[in-house]
This record gives C-alpha cells, sequence and structure tokens, in this order.
C-alpha cells in the first residue's frame, strides 16, 4: 500500500473526470497527475533524496494536494506544519526532522523571511502564493513547469511518508512517524465501513495540514472521487462550497458544526440536497449541538470518528445508523462507537490487563494504522507503544457490545477547538512571565470549544499580572488557541503527598454535575 495508489488508479480508470476543484481552477485526474510527476522532478533538482522530509506552511489549496502527492512520488517524506502554532513552533518542527525544503504561501510568506535565517535545516523555499516570487525564493509554477515528469519511487508499506507533529506531554511537539500502510490501512478501513462511495465530492473544510482531513482525504483518491477546497474554514464558505459543487461529504469538528449551524447563513434558502455525510470528530459533540445540526441537515447521514494523529487517525466509528431515533433507543449516542476494520481497541488497567466490561482504564488500540514511534523520542515511544499497542491516554469503559465510552483524560491534555493542547507546553510559556511563580494549567467546560485553556496561578510577592497581559506574553510563544482564556489567581496549588499538583481537584468546580470530566 503507498499514499500515490488511488491517484494511479483514477488516472487510469477516469482519466478526465475531475479530481480537484479550488479557487476557479480545476483539474482532471490526468493533468493533476501529470503536475505532481512534475513537482516531483522539481523537489529531486532541489536535492530532496528519498526519506528526506518536505515541509508545507499554508492555507488550503490544490497545490497543497499536489504537494501531499508529489513529496511521495518523488521519494520524500511529508512534513506538514500546523498554521496555528507560533514561528517558535514551527521553527522547532523544521528543525527537529530535518526539512531542507519548504512550501510557503502567502498568508504565511512573511513568518518564513523572518525565521528562515534562524533554521538549521532550511535550505530551499518554494512559494506557491499567486503574488509574485519573493526574492530567495522558487516560484511554484515556474518548477513545475521546467520540470521533468519523474517515475513514482513507489515508497510503500513500512516506508516512512509522514511526520505529523502533535503537542508534547514534556513542552515540546512530538513528531509522529506514520508509514504509507499506517495511512492507507486507516483509509480502506473507511471504505470498507461504507463512509465513501465511489463517485462523490469530498470537501476539504478542515485545516489541510491535520491528519484528520488527510486521513478522511486518503479513502476518496482510492474511491476517484472529486476533491473540493476552500482556503480555510468559514460558514458562508462551507454552504456556498456545498452547493455550487454539489459536494457530497465533508468533515468538521464539533465546533465547526456548531459555528455553522448557528451562522445567520444557514436561514437563507440554499440547495443543500447534495449533501449525503457529515462525519466529526478530534472532540465529543454536545447533544444538543448534534440535534440542531441533524435538523438543518434533514436526511444527511451523521458518522463519529474517534482516533487520534498515533492511529493514522481511526480507531473507531460511531456509524449513522445510532444517530437516527431508532438508533438512539440502543443508548450509544454518547459513545465514541466500535473499533473499526482491521482495529482492536480494548480498555486497560495500569498493568495492561484488558478491564472488566463497565470499569474505567486506558483506551489502547492495535492494528495496520498504529503509528511507529515518535521522531527522536525513543523513551516516549517506548511508554506508548507497548507490546504492539498503542496506550492513548484516554480514559473510558467498554460495554457489552463492545462500544467505548469516554469519561475521561488520563494524560494531561485539553481538546479546545478540537486541537490538541498539552498542559505542560502553556505551562511552560505562563511560567516565562515574570510575575508567575507556579501555574497549573486544565481545562473547562465551554459551549463554544468545547473545553477551554484554563491557566491558576501562584504570583510571586508584590507581583500583579491580568488575563489579557498574560495571554499577549503566551502568544510571543506558542500558538493562540493554547494560550489561556481565562486564569485565576490562588496563594497556593493543591499538592499530593508526593509533591505533585492535584489538579483533579482544580478541575472538580468546573466539571461538578457533568456524567464525564472531558467536553
Amino acid at each position: 500500500m503507498y499514499l500515490t495508489q488511488g491517484l494511479h488508479r483514477a488516472m487510469q480508470q477516469r482519466p478526465d473526470a475531475i479530481a480537484v476543484r479550488f479557487a476557479g481552477r480545476q483539474r482532471s485526474f490526468r493533468e493533476f497527475g501529470e503536475r505532481v510527476a512534475r513537482l516531483a522532478g522539481a523537489l529531486q533538482r532541489l536535492g530532496m533524496q528519498a526519506g528526506d522530509r518536505v515541509a508545507m506552511l499554508s492555507l488550503n489549496s490544490d497545490r497543497y494536494l499536489e504537494y501531499q502527492m508529489a513529496v511521495p512520488w518523488g521519494g520524500g517524506v511529508l512534513n506538514p506544519c500546523n498554521i496555528r502554532w507560533s514561528p517558535a513552533e514551527i521553527l522547532y518542527s523544521l528543525d527537529d526532522s530535518g526539512s531542507a525544503i519548504l512550501l510557503v504561501d502567502e498568508a504565511f510568506r512573511g513568518v518564513v523571511e523572518q525565521m528562515r535565517g534562524q533554521s538549521k535545516s532550511l535550505r530551499e523555499v518554494i512559494y506557491c502564493g499567486d503574488g509574485p516570487t519573493p526574492a530567495g525564493m522558487h516560484g511554484y509554477e515556474a518548477l513545475v513547469d521546467t520540470a521533468a515528469p519523474v517515475p513514482d519511487a513507489v515508497r510503500r508499506g513500512d516506508d516512512l511518508a509522514g511526520i505529523f507533529y502533535t503537542g508534547g506531554t514534556t513542552g515540546f511537539p512530538k513528531g509522529v512517524m506514520l508509514s504509507h500502510a499506517n495511512i492507507c490501512s486507516s483509509a480502506l478501513a473507511a471504505q470498507a465501513e461504507g463512509m465513501v462511495p465511489a463517485g462523490g465530492c469530498y470537501l476539504h473544510a478542515a485545516p489541510m495540514f491535520h491528519l484528520a482531513d488527510m486521513g478522511i482525504a486518503t479513502p476518496h483518491w482510492f474511491a476517484g472521487n472529486t476533491h473540493i477546497i476552500i482556503p480555510m474554514f468559514t460558514p458562508e464558505g462551507v454552504l456556498d462550497a456545498i452547493e455550487r459543487d454539489r459536494v457530497t461529504s465533508v468533515l468538521l469538528v464539533p465546533t465547526m458544526i456548531q459555528m455553522l449551524v448557528d451562522h445567520p447563513a444557514m436561514r437563507k434558502p440554499r440547495d443543500l440536497g447534495c449533501l449525503k455525510c457529515i462525519t466529526y470528530g478530534a472532540s465529543p459533540i454536545s447533544e444538543a449541538v448534534l440535534n440542531r445540526a441533524m435538523a438543518a441537515f434533514p436526511g444527511v447521514d451523521f458518522v463519529q470518528a474517534y482516533g487520534m494523529t498515533e492511529l493514522s487517525p481511526i480507531a473507531t466509528l460511531l456509524p449513522a445508523f445510532f444517530h437516527t431515533a431508532e438508533g438512539r433507543e440502543r443508548g450509544k449516542l454518547r459513545s465514541a462507537g466500535r473499533a473499526s476494520v482491521c482495529m482492536e481497541v480494548r480498555i486497560v488497567d495500569a498493568d495492561g490487563a484488558e478491564a472488566p466490561r463497565g470499569t474505567v482504564g486506558e483506551v489502547a488500540v492495535r492494528g495496520p494504522n498504529v503509528m511507529q514511534g515518535y521522531w527522536n523520542k525513543p523513551e516516549q515511544t517506548a511508554a506508548a507503544l507497548r507490546d504492539g499497542w498503542m496506550h492513548t491516554g484516554d480514559g473510558a469503559y467498554m460495554d457489552d457490545d463492545g462500544f467505548i465510552f469516554v469519561v475521561d483524560r488520563m494524560k494531561d491534555m485539553i481538546i479546545s477547538g478540537g486541537e490538541n493542547v498539552y498542559s505542560a507546553e502553556v505551562e511552560n510559556a505562563v511560567n516565562q512571565h515574570p510575575a508567575v511563580a507556579a501555574c497549573a494549567v486544565i481545562g473547562i467546560p465551554s459551549d463554544e470549544w468545547g473545553e477551554a485553556v484554563h491557566a491558576v496561578l501562584v504570583l510571586k510577592p508584590g507581583q500583579g499580572v491580568t488575563g489579557e497581559e498574560l495571554i499577549a506574553h503566551c502568544k510571543t510563544l506558542i500558538a493562540n488557541y493554547k494560550c489561556p482564556r481565562s486564569i485565576a489567581v490562588v496563594d497556593a496549588l493543591p499538592l499530593s503527598g508526593a509533591g505533585k499538583v492535584l489538579k483533579t481537584r482544580l478541575r472538580e468546580p468546573f466539571w461538578q454535575g457533568r456524567q464525564r470530566s472531558v467536553a
């Protein structure tokens, strides 16, 4: 199995069908494949060799799709950069992965120009925007036009396909190593579950740097479906694309769904009857929002996918049936579903033994979708991967039918707006403020984001800080979505006998009366 396999099949069987539409541009599978082969040749000409990492920092575009295919076609390894990160975090991911080539669009050109001289690994920058090519960068279209197409290197199976950075419990991002087999097995499982019928149009509304979008989009390559792209999520942009391009399938995180169904644009008359399926995941959805969404999109299947980057990304699925009135009577709507095809899921205790049904433990997953490990982090890899099982850090129980119900988060992580926020990263940033003596960061309930980042502070004697000042300080060090949205000042943090901060005690007032301790 290899990432470009679906493209080859579509080029052979549907060469003149539309592969991609973006911003008034559209290309057939034949045209798209030819451009991918040329871009792969251009990357090789710039020095990309087998296994070399190539990064991209960009909003969604047709060129992003070409990058996702051309890098493995030419023998390289993907490193999609998180567009919501601070320059310091992006720089870390470039140097940690050893990315020598970076593609950047107009939205992030200035960021790259500022940090380019600070990078230890970066040699070549390709400008993939639509404006004039900046000095010191290569023009994307010029490279594609002048490069000779090269044959597919056919990196496959256990060959590394990409390094996908996610937050780190130690305060630094971790590079998740995913092979071609990892990503393709997850994609083929989604197809086997009936999520991706042929003849459809998939809308890239979620950010394309995120494996959630790439993971859901990959089976659409195998199905030979059309890819519709908008630069970034906006409610009107999604609705316009569905109506204009006859979109049949889209992935949205719960925060996006809430913003979509509550937006005034939903009240305008529209022809959205083409839409067949909304897949949601990355964080749980409230039943109230789900009910509003199902009322706004009658006849559309809603499917929940649970997983993580380390699982390529799907582990379990809650099919559309369990969202219907008949299905809800089975009592599974608050679950995260059951193990997808070719994945094993179990709930384990502290010793790694399977817990009895109904008993809360840690979710562990085994299968061809499980990551190879964390880039250059053998200790963290060994802690997460044990006897072939990926220990997710999510606390859950399994019922007698194999459905898992997530109730808590065993690792110190917050999910806000579908993005993972590790408390250690935020605490590292907060503690660098000169007024802060100590801090603890927790997730608290948020109707808008699911969970919001909340910082509990102990200040140095005679010092003071406002929430606005602390947030401004944190924005210089970490991504905006990781920054605290609220703060509380206390005289001392509650500690265990071993001297560890008792975050359960800090969370308790916020989560009282709720069925679980995560949103």
